[in-house]
């Protein structure tokens, strides 16, 4: 069978190319809904925190105001942060309140910047450096708060854990005097609250859920993308084999027509030199009888006469046998014994040759078939070893049953099949003899294909030619 084409064992060329396209494409998506899932769940957390800081310094400012401030004033009739009980009274109310909220720093500041209190008592009575949040914040009366970052947010995706501090929540909320609960501009506000609290294990727990979704993306887009792949691949498979039974069943349309062309032309021939072919040979018999009989001289020429026309007749009737095939009488044949058959007939050309034939059989060779037509291809086989070997060697026949099936081996040690050959050795009229019609071969696949045996062509690792024939299972 003709090769396929370079371009036609591939027609899929660009299965490779749509792979990694749709593989970019779903990745790309499945990224891109990743971030998005991921920016949403990061404000979500930013816009929960900062409303937690809200609650946090209201709750601040409400315990001052009500567990300090005014038992401070009742008591003392006002407010000295100087005094040590009264400095003692506050640090308590304060980290009572944000015990257990991850606050880091806290300082109350006056209308001027000046620190009145804070977690770190060596702040007190220094000016801050938040003085223009102080300032803002007295004057919008807003809560003000920032996010502040130590880690770039790509470099946490890679950090299997963040030092407490890496974020926090920086906010400024003013403390007021709890005068009205319905009308807040009548509560004046006596000082700025600034707290900074640490926010990391909530973000710790916002970038698991991160890389979670863009693991969970990854591997999406790898079983998406070897799922379309396998798909592509089968379509590919499916495409060449298509092709392949196409080119196959093609190459036997035309195998059928030009063998149906030759074989009309070679019945023809055949046909119409038969009849004067077997006359020539009556006749030279005869004469040749009376030549030996009478030792006439030209007995060696009349020899040679007769012995060409026996060998043309031969050839006129492989020419006939190619064009009008017979059809196989199947019956129980022991293909044992039609080898064996074979073999003992060949004898005296094997002694002449100075060829050996060694036989190896086993287990049942029983097959369905036409004992007469696979004798003779059996025959041509064995036969077109012989005269491959024109200085001796040997032949090996091997018969067994392997899975069901009858496997026959015919192999010798002669020079084997050209590698440039064995595609065209089966083809009618192909010979690379000086002599010979070149119809050996196709007469022996004519039969066995009509039998339904497969027959492998090849050469032996150890050399020389190797034909496998498998009788189908019976």
């Amino acid at each position: 069978m003709t090769q396929i084409s370079d371009g036609g064992s591939r027609p899929l060329q660009f299965v490779r190319f749509i792979s990694w396209s749709l593989f970019a494409i779903i990745l790309g998506f499945s990224l891109l809904l990743s971030v998005f899932i991921s920016k949403y769940a990061e404000r979500t957390l930013l816009e929960k925190q900062e409303k937690f800081g809200r609650l946090l310094a209201e709750n601040v400012s409400h315990q001052v105001f009500t567990r300090f401030v005014m038992p401070t004033v009742m008591r003392y009739g006002g407010i000295s942060l100087r005094n040590e009980d009264q400095s003692k009274t506050l640090d308590q109310v304060v980290r009572s309140t944000i015990h257990g909220f991850h606050v880091t720093s806290l300082r109350i500041y006056d209308a001027e910047g000046v620190i009145t209190y804070s977690l770190d008592r060596d702040e007190v009575g220094t000016k801050g450096s938040a003085l223009y949040m102080v300032t803002r914040t007295w004057e919008t009366a807003n809560f003000s708060p920032e996010i502040l970052a130590k880690v770039s947010k790509l470099a946490s995706l890679f950090r299997v854990s963040l030092k407490p501090g890496s974020l926090t929540l920086r906010a400024y909320y003013p403390l007021r005097a709890e005068r009205s609960l319905t009308d807040i501009s009548e509560n004046p506000i006596m000082g700025i609250l600034e707290f900074t609290q640490d926010i990391t294990p909530d973000f710790m727990a916002m970038l698991n859920f991160e890389r979670l979704v863009i693991a969970f993306s990854l591997i999406t887009s790898l079983v998406l993308f070897f799922l379309v792949l396998a798909v592509l691949r089968r379509a590919e498979r499916l495409s060449n084999e298509q092709l392949r039974e196409k080119e196959q069943l093609i190459f036997e349309l035309q195998q059928q027509e030009k063998l149906a062309g030759m074989g009309r032309m070679v019945a023809g021939v055949a046909h119409e030199i038969r009849n004067p072919l077997g006359i020539i040979c009556s006749s030279s018999e005869l004469i040749l009888k009376k030549a030996i009989k009478e030792d006439s001289p030209h007995t060696r020429i009349l020899q040679a006469l007769h012995e060409e026309a026996k060998r043309l007749s031969r050839t006129v009737g492989e020419f006939l046998d190619y064009a009008r095939p017979k059809k196989p009488a199947m019956g129980d044949v022991n293909v044992g014994r039609l080898l064996d058959q074979v073999a003992v007939f060949m004898e005296p050309e094997c002694e002449k040759l100075g060829v050996s034939i060694d036989r190896e059989y086993s287990g049942d060779l029983s097959a369905k078939g036409d004992k007469d037509l696979l004798y003779r291809a059996f025959y041509n086989l064995i036969s077109n070893s012989l005269q491959a070997m024109e200085r001796g060697g040997q032949v090996f026949l091997r018969a067994a049953r392997e899975e069901g099936r009858l496997h026959v081996t015919i192999q010798d040690t002669g020079p084997g099949f050209a590698p440039e050959h064995i595609d065209q050795v089966r083809d009618p009229f192909f010979t690379t003899k000086d002599t010979g019609t070149g119809l050996g071969l196709a007469l022996v696949s004519a039969i066995l294909e009509s039998h339904g045996v497969e027959m492998h062509l090849s050469n032996a690792a150890d050399g020389g030619a190797r034909v496998d024939v498998i009788f189908p299972t019976q």
